[in-house]
């Protein structure tokens, strides 16, 4: 008898907002280059920026002022979305590769 693998994703123990919560210390907003540091280590904060700006990445990033040359971030909420998106993506494919 062939034993089924659970379905990872209704095992899931804590909300992906909550995680990234406790990461960033309770910040509401993620400096960019947090984010690219720990999620998009292969692109530089620029490059980040620009994949952005051209609807590449699918991230709203949340300017502290209306300067070209303020601080820029991603709101946790936005990010932690922006992850389960990606995971359901990723859950999908799998799925089909292992039935």
């Amino acid at each position: 008898m062939m034993m089924k693998t659970a379905d990872p994703i209704s095992h899931q123990a804590f909300s992906t907002s909550f995680l990234l919560f406790a990461q960033y210390g309770g910040k509401a907003v993620i400096p960019v280059e947090d984010v690219c540091r720990d999620y998009f280590n292969h692109l530089t904060p620029d490059k980040f920026l620009r994949k952005v700006g051209a609807g590449e990445i699918a991230l709203p990033v949340v300017r502290a002022e209306t300067s070209q040359k303020c601080q820029k971030g991603v709101y946790l909420q936005d990010l932690a979305n922006y992850l389960d998106q990606r995971r359901e993506a990723a859950l999908k494919e799998f799925r089909q590769l292992h039935r």
